[in-house]
């Protein structure tokens, strides 16, 4: 991540808060953090009241101190700008500063992230303590990287206040130019809403009964813009300070308030929080989801694991502990999936406010346990494969279409039922993630004839270049999966020009007619009602609440609807066009026959799936092939190779639970499993 060789090149380490700590801690955090081979310390986050106690006041005598002793023992520092929470002096000096919600509550401080990004105020004190920052630091010796902020819209990911309507009017000036313009895009002649000026114009707060959905999508778009923009104020900042020196800000994997499409260009490398909940069986799948999203932001290129937990968290209701090896599997799981940093919130536990209860690196219990010594052994196997640095992850030949815009609006009320965008498009890579296929994620404007197969999961709002992009893509010879609630909204929200999937609908050979949502309370009140609760054919399995009424006027049916209303009906189509195949899924589906349908379309795609035991994945990067073991039982597979970690000459690898494996392999050879021991 850094063009000084000196620097490490695998990040390992985490966030380092040593202002909540006597100087006299900071000598042994040091000591120890060599111990562990840390390699790089994210310093600053929320050191603004520590940096500027007062109103232009500042101190960076302590700062200067720690990383000055961070410098002298070989390690990085990722420097954040420290405007994550602004100090009370702020707030209580402009009230104006503190976010506002939708029903019109404003947020007080004593928490973190209680501020509107927007504010006038907010941008004036938060630039000038960043080019202070930038004077000092932007050439010192430690700096690898500067740490914009954190976790953008976390907190407060929308502002309703004055401010933030003003900027939205402006906005809405730049994006449609009249306002005449704004009324048509947003079908205000409907419930009398139309508008004379932008001064008209509110931001989409609390309303009695359904609010303009073209506003609320809208106002989604503004918001995470106007998120964007506070970054890029500070970017500019930095930028000017030394150009060498990489920016960053910490995603949040698939984060709905923020496009993070509209913001991977403003990053010089993507960085990622993740925190899989030990206690979910399948949260190493939501945590391979979440590198794969990283890894398609960054354009294939190496991303930063920049916050994990070594075990517990604090802020779900049952804050589970991760089982011994858990850590390292999730660790390698990253660093297989294009990871160049391994790293941690935070490096010493704290034993004060609101996230003492949430695991570090250095547990408040000391070394003498079991975290420490998990800890110090992946430093250490780390330091030993810096040579992955860089190195790509094999190429997906699969991609699944992830688009916010869609998510904001499949979301709104007032549809033709609820559908959880993110839990939708997670079963279909689930399914994938079973069937040992690497995913990538991607848009349908974007080039996607490098891949075999392209699925568009309810992707709602599609514009005329997407329908267009993906059209090509199946003409061109590409395997396109479309499934229900695709293409049915333009990007006003405006019902899609001649019905669900506009022009998509020729490409496919399939006319939906209408959306017959089964009942959410289960199949037995679904046989009372006499409403399809499964598909049969070649692919079977039962229905989730979406179903549609399709014919297929030029297609295949693949499958149908189970008795019921809509029995006999086409559910799953097929059509062959041109060199390429068109799907369509009419209905829910769960996941067992979306795994059926998968496999005989990667199958057919030339994409041939893996045999591995469940819970067991093996991605390949730069040469080597990373097997990590998510399961509760020992398994083994055959790997020929040399063992990276052990440096010994292998044929087969055993896996325990946890287990991990990373070997040199003859790219013929392959990644055979043989056995499944129990």
């Amino acid at each position: 991540m850094h063009e000084n060789e000196e620097v490490p090149v695998l990040w390992y380490g985490g966030d380092y808060n040593p202002e909540q700590w006597p100087r006299e801690t900071w000598t042994e955090d040091v000591r120890l953090m060599r111990r562990a081979g840390v390699s790089v310390a994210t310093v600053g986050v929320f050191s603004w009241a520590k940096l500027e106690p007062e109103d232009g006041r500042f101190d960076f005598d302590w700062l200067d101190d720690i990383i000055g002793r961070l410098h002298a023992a070989g390690i990085a520092v990722d420097l954040a700008t420290a405007t994550a929470s602004p100090p009370p002096w702020l707030t209580r000096a402009h009230p104006e500063v503190l976010a506002v919600t939708a029903d019109g509550r404003t947020w007080s401080s004593g928490s973190r992230g209680h501020h509107n990004p927007s504010s006038a105020a907010f941008r004036r004190h938060a630039d000038r303590l960043v080019g202070r920052l930038a004077e000092r630091y932007a050439h010192h010796p430690a700096l690898i990287a500067w740490h914009v902020g954190n976790e953008y819209g976390n907190e407060a990911p929308r502002d309703h206040g004055p401010e933030s309507a003003a900027a939205f009017r402006t906005w809405l000036r730049t994006r449609y130019g009249s306002i005449e313009a704004v009324n048509e895009a947003w079908g205000t002649a409907f419930w009398s809403q139309q508008y004379a000026s932008f001064d008209e114009i509110e931001p989409a707060r609390a309303t009695p009964t359904f609010p303009n959905p073209a506003q609320t999508l809208d106002y989604e778009r503004f918001g995470s813009d106007a998120l964007r923009a506070a970054y890029l104020a500070e970017v500019e900042i930095l930028r000017a300070a030394n150009p060498a020196i990489p920016i960053t800000t910490n995603f949040m994997g698939p984060f709905k308030p923020a496009d993070y499409w509209a913001w991977a260009d403003d990053v010089d490398f993507v960085s990622d929080d993740c925190y899989p909940d030990p206690l979910d069986p399948e949260g190493h799948v939501y945590a391979a989801l979440r590198r794969d999203l990283m890894r398609s932001l960054a354009r294939g290129k190496p991303w930063v694991l920049m916050e994990q937990a070594t075990s517990a968290v604090n802020w779900r209701a049952t804050n589970g502990a991760k089982q011994p090896g858990q850590m390292r599997a999730l660790s390698y799981q990253a660093l297989a999936r294009g990871a160049d940093g391994i790293m941690f919130f935070q490096w010493r536990q704290a034993v004060r406010g609101a996230e003492k209860f949430h695991s570090a690196m250095l547990p408040y219990t000391g070394t003498d346990t079991r975290i420490w010594r998990e800890v110090e052994q992946l430093g250490h196997e780390l330091d030993g494969l810096a040579h992955l640095a860089g190195t790509p992850v094999e190429t997906p030949r699969v991609a699944i279409l992830f688009d916010w815009e869609s998510w904001w609006a499949i979301e709104q009320g007032a549809m033709p039922a609820g559908v959880d965008y993110l839990g939708t498009v997670t079963e279909w890579y689930s399914a994938l993630y079973e069937l040992g296929v690497l995913v990538d994620f991607a848009r349908a404007t974007d080039d996607l004839s490098g891949y075999a197969v392209v699925i568009a999961v309810t992707t709602a709002v599609c514009s005329d270049a997407a329908i267009h992009g993906l059209d090509d893509y199946l003409r061109s010879g590409g395997h396109l999966v479309a499934t229900y609630g695709t293409a049915i909204l333009d990007p006003t929200t405006r019902l899609m020009p001649g019905g669900p999937l506009g022009a998509l609908a020729s490409t496919l050979g399939v006319r939906v007619e209408e959306v017959s949502p089964r009942s959410e309370a289960g199949l037995g009140l679904r046989d009372r009602l006499g409403l399809s609760g499964a598909v049969e054919g070649a692919v079977s399995g039962e229905v989730g609440t979406w179903a549609e009424v399709v014919h297929a006027t030029d297609a295949a049916t693949v499958a149908v609807f189970g008795p019921g209303d809509l029995v006999g009906r086409p559910a799953i189509t097929r059509r062959d066009r041109a060199a390429g195949v068109g799907w369509y899924v009419g209905a829910e589906l769960e996941r067992s026959a979306i795994a059926q349908l998968l496999d005989r379309v990667v199958r057919e795609a030339g994409v041939e799936p893996a045999d591995l035991p469940a819970g067991v994945e093996v991605v390949r990067r730069g040469g080597v092939a990373i097997a990590v073991n998510h399961g509760r039982s020992t398994v083994e597979l055959v790997l020929r190779g040399r063992d990276e970690v052990t440096g010994a000459d292998v044929a087969a690898v055993e896996l325990a639970p946890f287990g991990v494996a990373v070997v040199r392999v003859d790219a013929a050879t392959g990644t055979l499993p043989v056995e499944v021991s129990e």
